[in-house]
């Protein structure tokens, strides 16, 4: 059942983004691939899906994606600064025309009083304009906090197409 709503989803962003002659890519942290997954189920996904990119640690966030060692340093990798970074990299190294970029903590452990688990940082850019940033403190164990982070950002990136 919750798969189905993110191919759901992910259908309507393909449909949108194929009549909008578009590409599409993801740079995942916390949801560890869970995005690019739910865009994979969907039959004929290649039309608007190149590639994405699963940078779990810092050192890969820097070396794949150029995310600068100051912003992770300074901010922490569960913030706007560094997905914003994030999603202009995977933009820069895919040349899709619409990315997202996820980081969070989705727990059990790993949380702070300033990041408590839940808390999950995203950006989506389209073309050469990062559109939205925003930081959510989502609810429920690891699996949901990931599962609600891939939805809000199939939801938004819908949104900037419409």
């Amino acid at each position: 059942m919750e798969l189905k709503n993110l191919e759901t989803l992910s259908a309507q962003l393909g449909s949108k983004l194929k009549e909008n002659k578009m590409f599409f890519t993801c740079a995942e942290s916390c949801t560890g691939g869970l995005l690019s997954q739910s865009i994979v189920s969907v039959p004929g996904s290649s039309a608007w899906f190149g590639c994405s990119f699963i940078t779990y640690s810092n050192i890969s966030k820097h070396k794949i994606l150029g995310v600068s060692k100051d912003s992770l340093n300074t901010y922490g990798a569960v913030s706007e600064q560094v997905v914003e970074e994030m999603v202009a990299g995977a933009i820069k190294e895919s040349r899709a025309n619409l990315g997202v970029a996820i980081s969070g903590i989705a727990g059990p452990s790993g949380g702070s009083p300033e990041r408590p688990v839940g808390t999950v940082c995203i950006a989506w850019k389209l073309n050469d304009e990062v559109k939205k940033t925003d930081t959510f403190l989502l609810e429920g164990d690891r699996s949901e906090v990931r599962y609600s982070t891939v939805i809000k950002a199939l939801e938004v990136a819908i949104e900037l197409l419409q």
